[in-house]
């Protein structure tokens, strides 16, 4: 059996906890976004989008539909003024 120096075993110790990190904060949530989604729409239910949005911006709309071309603000309001 070879001997491994202990700066491999350092190593390789940290590139598994990296690795264990990113599993948790990265990989997990990608592979259950169903499970995500529902919980959001369960604690967003309550709330008024409109009345906690700031003036002039666009509301949040679900990431994982294809987003529709809209008009930029500057362009709708000066249609307005018109």
């Amino acid at each position: 059996m070879p001997i491994v120096p202990k700066q491999f075993m350092h190593v390789g110790g940290l590139v598994a906890l990296v690795g264990a990190a990113c599993y948790g904060a990265i990989v997990y949530p990608m592979n259950h976004a169903a499970e995500y989604r529902r919980i959001q729409e369960e604690t967003r239910k309550n709330i008024d989008r409109e009345q906690i949005q700031p003036g002039g911006m666009r509301i949040w709309s679900d990431p994982f539909k294809e987003r529709v071309k809209e008009e930029p603000l500057f362009i709708q309001r000066a249609r307005k003024q018109e």
